[in-house]
């Protein structure tokens, strides 16, 4: 238990800023007064091995040089973490980036491992990325997690979320697997089929009736098209460059859903460089959902990426519009700091859009460079009524 709490004051000191102590560098006017014969010496002299703790901070220190000739650029980082909804927990990071082929054309393709477990229960893991095949001419977006969570329930639409007396706890167990199959059709421009898979099942709800009848376990299985415009310069965390995306699926009977509906989603992304070290990353989003669509698949407002610091899936209805605005800044070697402003809105339908419903975001976030132009991210943001919420994760939120 000491070298465990000894390694985790280690790698956060590390973290705020004693990389200095292992930048030091010899004087160089010292190296022409070093006697020859204590030279001959040390060549006898065996080299004296690290032990542990010094190697993980060697580790952190060389792991966000930039390796061209390294075909696979991989690296784990963990530790304890707070968030105010999962609160005490043990999480951990694998990232990885590399190329199919080296050459200048081809963008680097990304993945990353993560997992987490704290007190309350909550158990998660899950893979994610983007897979660049030569010369841009296809790729493959995708992400799949497993987890189970003590989760809370406020029921659909907006009213619900917003009365706390609505709040509710249930079991939760999801699986989710989201793929897209892209060509390029043009320069910037892919194309493609996208692919769904959702599995969730609830149990020992405290107020069933916030279900309004609805089954505790649903499958979901979807097909659609998608269209991708990406000049983005780095696909985790872009400098410059636009990002627009727009995801039509179709969920039919026939793949084994219970209810048929569909669901159109629009990502509007744009960054730019503005003075030295500072990047303006603004972000739009839109989910809009037709039929009948089961409880767990209606737009759910918060999490980790968009309107950081509500509780995911309090606000939930049909529809969803958020955007948010972040400055990036860099501060001092793999440090730096981000704000950001945003705001979202629930709604069953367009008729039933009311501005007096849009909930607002802000927040602060620390960036710590772990891999080459790859943060590990700790944000903390805010919403309505004193609404917060803690995030630990691994590359930008968008």
């Amino acid at each position: 238990m000491k070298q465990f709490i000894r390694y985790t004051i280690l790698c956060v000191g590390y973290i705020l800023g004693s990389q200095s102590l292992l930048y030091a560098e010899t004087p160089t006017d010292s190296i022409d007064t070093i006697p020859t014969d204590s030279i001959i010496a040390k060549k006898d002299t065996p080299v004296k091995k690290l032990n542990i703790f010094p190697k993980v901070l060697k580790y952190f220190d060389d792991s966000n040089a930039p390796r061209p000739d390294k075909k696979f650029d991989f690296g784990i980082i963990g530790g304890p973490h707070y968030s105010s909804t999962t609160k005490l927990g043990i999480g951990l990071a694998a990232s990885g980036t590399y190329r199919l082929r080296r050459d200048s054309i081809t963008q680097l393709s990304n993945v990353s491992l993560y997992g987490d477990a704290t007190t309350t229960g909550f158990l998660l893991i899950g893979v994610k990325g983007n897979n660049i095949f030569p010369k841009n001419k296809f790729r493959i977006d995708y992400d799949f997690y497993l987890y189970t969570f003590p989760s809370d329930f406020w029921g659909i639409g907006y009213e619900n979320g917003n009365n706390n007396a609505n709040k509710s706890s249930y079991d939760r167990l999801e699986t989710i697997l989201r793929i897209d199959w892209l060509a390029r059709l043009h320069k910037d421009l892919y194309g493609g089929i996208s692919t769904g898979f959702n599995w969730v099942k609830g149990s020992d709800f405290t107020k069933i009736e916030l279900l309004e009848g609805e089954a505790r376990e649903v499958i979901s299985t979807s097909i659609g098209a998608t269209l991708v415009y990406d000049s983005r310069d780095f696909i985790t965390n872009a400098a410059k460059g636009v990002y627009i995306k727009v995801n039509q699926r179709f969920f039919p009977k026939f793949l084994g859903n219970k209810k048929a509906f569909t669901r159109t989603d629009f990502i509007f992304d744009y960054y730019h460089r503005l003075w030295e070290g500072a990047i303006l990353a603004f972000d739009l989003h839109g989910e809009f959902n037709y039929g009948d669509v089961p409880w767990n698949m209606l737009a759910a407002l918060g999490g980790s990426a968009r309107m950081r610091g509500y509780y995911e899936g309090r606000y939930r209805d049909k529809n969803l519009i958020e955007t948010q605005i972040e400055l990036r800044q860099h501060i001092w070697r793999r440090n730096g700091i981000a704000v950001w402003v945003g705001a979202g809105n629930v709604f069953p339908s367009f008729s039933g859009f009311k501005w007096g419903h849009t909930l607002p975001n802000y927040g602060i976030g620390y960036r710590w460079e772990f891999k080459n132009r790859v943060n590990v991210r700790l944000d903390y943001g805010f919403g309505k009524k004193g609404q917060s919420g803690f995030l630990f994760n691994i590359n930008e939120a968008f």
